[in-house]
């Protein structure tokens, strides 16, 4: 599999220090066969990899930024790699609109014969070193095990929530065809994805705080192109809404799992794999038209942000119950001044921050004065009126989090009287930020 896969976080290593035995370093051309299989262990995959799967990542990975732990073989001849790590190039989307260099951390494994050696701490100081020597703004993440990445300066930054639609009950009208705005649904096929889809997404990114950019190789991914023996592609469906106008405004992906329940009744689900919509009539349009297909009486979302408007599209909201809802993107800032300018803000005031980093990498006192007409952050030497952890920062930064309730949970500390509501009015965003891809 190439697919830039979300790590499984199986490692749990503490900070203990590192065995003086075990080599962590960036892997060769040659090494590669070596590093899918320690990968695919790690993931609790079978460790077999195929010649193909492997020349395609070659093809695709940056082995500069692919690292690996080689620890000494158990029959005392050569070395295994027990570690994996891998980093690539990203664009994120901060509120405003504006994008940012990132450094996108994925593919994170340690072992079960090696964990807790310091392995991940080693290969992560590594990585977020030489992020910070680049110029990226910050790295990121999609963390499955909550409890490992705060210590590195991670901080949860946008949270990811799936909805099940029970069709019959939504309350909408089963003979309606199409969307009421004069706009229309047409079936599309991959080849007009790639096509439309890169576009309509960058429109999507830029009133999205959390996005990720998607370059040529996604959308060839994404839609089959690139399939190796241990995948199993089956084509999915794609719809796209066109405005009244003709304008593409909405993208769809979904499948279907034929189900039929007892007495010949069907009782399918489609399940989202990625609804796009730059429009809240696209929004809509999409969701009914899912909720309208003959034989589905489940639709399954893909991750929304936690304010997405899919339940209150439907006239009776309750008929959408949320499934899952948790932690997402991860955010660790590498340059305070160059993030918290880069971003838009939704009122005028002024802070200065403690931000501690243990790291070393982006700690210090700023000040950061927003006006109507410029946002300024710079180093300051005036006394903190809010002093937090650089992970605290990261959750904060794309408008998720509340400084009232991290204050309230002794994550920050207010320095100065009413600083924790200036932070609050200048950092929350109206709508939530939402990353729609895993890495």
């Amino acid at each position: 599999m190439i697919r830039r896969a979300a790590d499984t976080d199986t490692d749990t290593d503490t900070d203990t220090a590192a065995t003086d035995d075990i080599d962590v370093r960036t892997v060769t051309k040659d090494e590669l066969p070596d590093w899918c299989r320690a990968l695919n262990t790690g993931f609790m995959r079978s460790p077999a990899t195929s010649p193909e799967t492997v020349a395609k990542r070659l093809a695709h990975f940056d082995l500069a930024r692919t690292r690996a732990a080689f620890a000494p073989a158990g029959d005392g001849r050569g070395t295994r790699q027990v570690a994996t790590f891998r980093s690539f190039a990203q664009d994120l989307s901060v509120p405003g609109g504006a994008t940012v260099p990132t450094d996108a951390v994925t593919n994170v494994t340690v072992s079960p014969t090696h964990r807790r050696r310091g392995l991940l701490s080693r290969m992560m100081a590594a990585d977020l070193a030489e992020a910070k020597e680049r110029g990226d703004v910050a790295a990121t993440l999609i963390s499955a095990e909550y409890r490992i990445y705060g210590r590195y300066g991670f901080g949860p930054a946008a949270t990811a929530t799936q909805w099940e639609i029970d069709v019959p009950r939504t309350g909408l009208d089963p003979r309606r065809s199409g969307p009421d705005d004069g706009g229309r649904i047409d079936l599309a096929d991959a080849e007009e994805v790639r096509r439309i889809g890169p576009g309509l997404y960058e429109r999507l990114r830029a009133r999205a705080a959390g996005a990720t950019d998607r370059d040529a190789f996604w959308w060839q991914y994404e839609t089959g192109l690139w399939p190796t023996p241990e995948d199993t592609w089956n084509e999915p469906f794609y719809a796209v809404y066109r405005s009244a106008r003709g304008e593409v405004e909405g993208l769809v992906v979904y499948r279907s799992d034929g189900h039929w329940g007892t007495a010949k009744m069907p009782a399918n689900t489609a399940t989202v794999q990625k609804l796009i919509g730059v429009t809240p009539a696209a929004e809509r349009a999409l969701w009914h038209y899912l909720c309208s297909i003959d034989w589905v009486t489940t639709v399954r979302t893909d991750g929304r942000a936690p304010d997405d408007l899919v339940p209150h599209l439907l006239p009776d909201p309750r008929a959408a119950r949320i499934v899952t809802q948790a932690d997402f993107l991860w955010v660790r800032i590498l340059d305070v001044v160059r993030a918290l300018k880069a971003r838009s803000y939704e009122a005028s005031g002024e802070l200065v921050l403690e931000v501690h980093d243990r790291a070393g990498l982006a700690g210090g006192r700023f000040r950061l004065a927003v006006t109507p007409d410029e946002v300024v952050c710079e180093p300051s030497a005036a006394a903190p009126q809010l002093t937090l952890d650089i992970s605290e920062l990261g959750a904060l930064w794309l408008g998720d989090a509340s400084a009232v309730r991290l204050a309230a949970l002794g994550r920050l500390v207010e320095e100065k009287a009413g600083a924790v509501a200036v932070a609050d009015a200048l950092l929350r965003t109206p709508r939530r930020p939402w990353c729609p891809d895993m890495f």
